[in-house]
C-alpha cells in the first residue's frame, strides 16, 4: 500500500492526538493500524493497475535497478497492496509472491495479475502465518508501506527469515528528512527568489492520523495512520535483522513545473529535496 498523494504535507484539519509520539498513548489496534481494509475501494481507483505516475516514473524504475532481478528469481512483495508493484516484478521475470492485510486489495490484486503470482492475506509483522519456514526467497520489496506499519523491526525480522544467504531487500518510502506529515512544508524567500523546505521536527517519532475525506461529517471520515521515524531507525532495525545496507539511495520528483515565474525555483527545489528513501539491504 502506498500513502496519499506522495511528497505532500497533507493540510487536513487535525484532531487533538494527532502528532503524539506512539509511546503516550496506546497503539491502536493491528486492524487499525496497518490494514487499508476500510479504505481498500478508496485506494484501489487511486492506484490501479499501475499505480501513480510516481510510480511508473520513478519508483518501479529505481526498484528494479536496486533489486538487479535474475530471470526466474522469487520475490516477496511485502505490504503488496492492489500488485502494483508485484505485476512490475511479474514482468520483469521473477516469481512473486505479495502478502498484504487487506483481503479486498489482495483480490484485486490476483484478478489482476493472473494465476502466475500468488496473493496471500497477512501481517507483514508476523508473515510466519501465512509463510512458513520452508518459504525462501531469493529478494523482497517493501514499497511506501513501512511508513504506514506502528513498528518496523518485526517486519524486517519476517523478511530476514524469509530470504535466502545473500538475498536482497529493497524498501522505499517517504523521505524522512523532508516529507514529514504536518511537520514539512514549503516557503518562498522573496528576496532570493527561492523555494525552501521548512522541516518542524526529525529526530522525534510521530504517529499521524491522515483524513482522506476531511471535510465530511464526523461519522462518515476516514483515517489512516502514518508513522515518522528518523533514516536511522530504518538502517538500525535493518541491521538487527542481519540485513546489511549495501545501498543508501534519494529520489527526487520527476515532475516538472508549468511554465510560470516561479518554474525555475521549483524545478529547483523539487530536484534538490528528495521525495523518497530507498535502501537496499542484504541478508548476511
Amino acid at each position: 500500500m502506498t500513502a496519499p498523494k506522495p511528497g505532500r504535507s497533507p493540510r487536513r484539519r487535525q484532531p487533538k492526538q494527532a502528532g503524539e509520539r506512539p509511546s503516550q498513548r496506546t497503539h491502536p489496534s493491528q486492524e487499525e493500524s496497518s490494514s487499508w481494509e476500510h479504505v481498500a475501494r478508496w485506494y484501489d481507483a487511486l492506484a490501479a493497475q499501475q499505480g501513480s505516475d510516481f510510480h511508473q516514473g520513478v519508483i518501479i524504475p529505481g526498484v528494479l535497478r536496486l533489486l538487479d532481478l535474475k530471470a526466474g528469481e522469487r520475490v516477496l512483495d511485502v505490504a503488496c497492496g492492489q500488485g502494483v508493484v508485484s505485476r512490475a516484478l511479474q514482468k520483469a521475470g521473477a516469481e512473486v509472491t505479495g502478502v498484504d492485510l487487506s483481503p479486498t486489495l489482495i483480490k484485486q490484486a490476483q484478478r489482476r495479475s493472473g494465476k502466475a503470482a500468488r496473493f496471500l492475506v497477512g501481517d507483514a509483522r508476523n508473515l510466519e502465518q501465512v509463510l512458513p519456514e520452508s518459504e525462501a526467497f531469493d529478494g523482497a520489496v517493501c514499497v511506501l508501506a513501512l511508513e504506514n506499519l506502528d513498528t518496523v523491526e518485526p517486519v524486517f525480522g519476517e523478511c530476514a527469515r524469509l530470504l535466502r544467504k545473500g538475498g536482497r531487500l529493497v524498501t522505499v518510502t517517504a523521505h524522512p528528512a523532508f516529507r514529514i506529515p504536518r511537520q514539512s512544508s514549503w516557503g518562498w524567500d522573496e528576496p532570493r527568489q527561492l523555494l525552501f523546505r521548512a522541516v518542524d521536527l526529525y529526530l522525534s517519532p510521530l504517529k499521524v492520523p491522515i483524513e482522506l475525506h476531511p471535510f465530511r461529517e464526523q461519522q462518515r471520515k476516514q483515517v489512516t495512520w502514518t508513522y515518522h521515524r528518523p533514516i536511522q531507525a530504518y538502517v538500525q532495525g535493518l541491521a538487527q535483522a542481519g540485513l546489511w545496507v549495501n545501498a543508501l539511495e534519494e529520489w527526487p520528483s520527476h515532475r516538472k513545473s508549468q511554465p510560470g515565474p516561479r518554474a525555475k525555483a521549483e524545478d529547483r527545489a523539487r530536484f534538490e529535496f528528495p521525495l523518497f528513501l530507498a535502501l537496499r539491504a542484504v541478508k548476511v
